[in-house]
């Protein structure tokens, strides 16, 4: 008799946690779509390197990307000088310089 009380309590207590379950593959497949779509976009506009970086983090933030419209106007300055730096390749000393005159601008 007391086998069967603790085959019903493993079931019971596999049953109530099947939602948990549910929920969580839920979570990380809405995870795995934004970032399939969030790539998607970034491989359309042939995005590398830094820039892809930004725009990926955008993009998957909880926002969905729309943190533009709280950023100061500094933060989008940077963004924007950051991502010209990005597609003209600079690195190094030429980036720093870079982005020092584009954000005295």
């Amino acid at each position: 008799m007391t086998s069967i009380r603790i085959v019903i309590a493993a079931i019971a207590a596999t049953l109530l946690s099947m939602p948990a379950w549910a929920q969580d593959k839920d979570k990380s497949t809405a995870q795995q779509e934004r970032m399939k779509s969030c790539n998607a976009q970034a491989s359309k506009k042939d995005m590398k390197g830094d820039e892809r970086k930004a725009f990926m983090s955008d993009c998957l933030s909880a926002d969905g990307g729309k943190g533009d419209q709280k950023m100061t106007a500094q933060q989008q300055k940077m963004k924007s000088c950051n991502a010209q730096a990005s597609k003209k390749g600079m690195k190094g000393d030429e980036r720093q310089a870079y982005m020092k005159k584009c954000l005295s601008d």
